[in-house]
């Protein structure tokens, strides 16, 4: 009777903490393990806990899906730990490579309390929803530490959107960024892997939801 009521308190945590996937949206992550991901760095860096993917610590690298995405609407909320955190999802990546050239970075910040705990300013195309070093943030939407934020990355062929909070940061066509081809080749990349970033500090992710787009 304990091992049972043990369970049925597990399940019930990951459920409060994993919430139902939007109609017609697949869970990228089963809430046990981390089976479907693999670090491209450190592994310790990364766990599943109560239905999160966690960053426990800085220099993991990124964690990347096993399956590669071409077309798709990625949703997934995160929150940091504490104050002066930097993350992001890597899109269309390849396996090898960092993803913020070999494929996209949507950049994912404390905007609030960089400078002061960091010591260091932002550029523009740094600030949380930019696709880093690529085109800027138009709109700053982060809540306050501790807060769970909303990310949803829509990518339909050349064009990429990016809503923070339900705010939209980011409304690009990639062509109109030809001339950084060279040095971000992903931006010409139809498709690969999607992941979170090992930065610095613990952040966690949940609601971890794609739909696949004809």
């Amino acid at each position: 009777m304990k091992l049972l009521s043990a369970l049925l308190f597990s399940f019930a945590l990951v459920a409060l903490t994993q919430a139902a996937p939007p109609e017609g949206f697949t869970p990228l992550l089963g809430g046990k393990d981390l089976t479907g991901w693999k670090a491209t760095g450190k592994a310790d860096a990364w766990a599943a806990e109560d239905g999160m993917i966690v960053c426990k610590k800085g220099g993991g690298g990124y964690l990347l899906t096993d399956k590669e995405y071409g077309d798709f609407d990625f949703r997934c909320q995160f929150r940091w730990a504490k104050e002066g955190g930097n993350s992001g999802v890597g899109i269309r990546t390849p396996e090898k490579g960092d993803p913020a050239y070999a494929g996209m970075e949507i950049q994912l910040i404390d905007d609030e309390n960089w400078e002061k705990v960091r010591k260091g300013k932002l550029a523009d195309y740094q600030h949380t929803g930019s696709i880093y070093d690529v085109q800027p943030a138009k709109a700053r939407a982060n809540k306050p530490i501790g807060e769970w934020n909303n990310v949803r990355i829509l990518c339909k062929g050349r064009n990429v959107q990016v809503w923070i909070n339900g705010e939209e940061t980011v409304k690009a066509n990639l062509d109109d960024h030809s001339a950084k081809f060279k040095r971000h080749p992903g931006l010409e990349r139809p498709k690969g892997h999607i992941g979170f970033q090992s930065y610095n500090d613990r952040v966690e992710f949940k609601d971890v939801v794609i739909q696949e787009l004809k």
